[in-house]
Parts: C-alpha cells; structure tokens; sequence
C-alpha cells in the first residue's frame, strides 16, 4: 500500500517547558491550540498538521549540523512547505518580532533546480523548524 498524499501528520517532541512552547508556536508562528493535558503535553494547529508537544526536559538537546549550500543546517528539523507569499509575511513577522534565526530569510540554490526560499529558527527548547517556499510547488521535488 503506498501512503495516500496531502494527509496531515503527527509529529511528538519533546520541551521543557510548556508555556514558553505555548508563547513561541501561539504568539511567534500562529498555531492553535488543540487538545491539551497540563503540565504533561499540548497539541498545536500546525498549518493543518497535529504537533504534539510534551513536558520531557530531559530529552531536549541540540542536533547537529550538516553543510547545505553554504549554511550549516540542523539535521533534525521539521517544518511547513508554505505558499511564497505565506513564506513572505511569515518572514517579515518573525523578523519584525525580533526571531533569533539559525538561519536568516534567504533564497537558496538560486538559479538551480529546486531553488527555494527558507528560514530556520529553534523552540525555546532547541527543536528546530524550517519554512521554505517555492516559486513554484512542482520544484518541491526537483532534482
């Protein structure tokens, strides 16, 4: 069976500290709220997907990195492939908020195949999270 397209996905991390999660995936990147258990897990609306976040400071820490053209990219992140004017406005707001970047708002491999912007930034718990976009989403896969 192959796995049907375009069906939201469940993503589990772990945080230490739950009302500062609320504070950055709430007032930072615009999630909802979903389903919640104090002082152990919340879900959050993101961009239709279930992101679940639960209470485990002891399972937070850092990735590491690897070279993606010219920027060192944290190899464990996840993120949204947004529209390029959702992209825009998403940069502009976290950049007007004052976002402390890994990576700034940047157009990369330009003029190749799969040229994209992106932006990468961490949680106050170091899970870090990339929005891209693409002039067009057919380059999503461009090799």
């Amino acid at each position: 069976m192959a796995l049907p397209p375009n069906r939201p996905f469940h993503l589990a991390l772990p945080v230490h500290d739950l009302e500062a999660a609320r504070r950055f995936y709430v007032d930072l990147i615009g999630c909802r709220v979903g389903r919640e258990e104090p002082d152990s897990w919340i879900d959050f609306d993101f961009g239709g997907h279930q992101l679940s976040l639960h209470l485990k400071p002891d399972d937070c820490f850092a990735a590491g990195s690897n070279a993606v053209d010219g920027d060192a990219v944290p190899v464990r992140h996840f993120g949204l492939v947004l529209p390029m004017p959702d992209w825009r406005a998403l940069a502009q707001r976290l950049t007007v908020a004052g976002a402390e970047f890994i990576i700034a708002p940047k157009v990369r491999f330009e003029g190749q195949a799969g040229e994209q912007a992106t932006l990468f930034l961490a949680d106050p718990s170091g899970n870090a999270l990339e929005f891209k976009a693409f002039g067009d989403d057919a380059d999503l896969f461009a090799r």
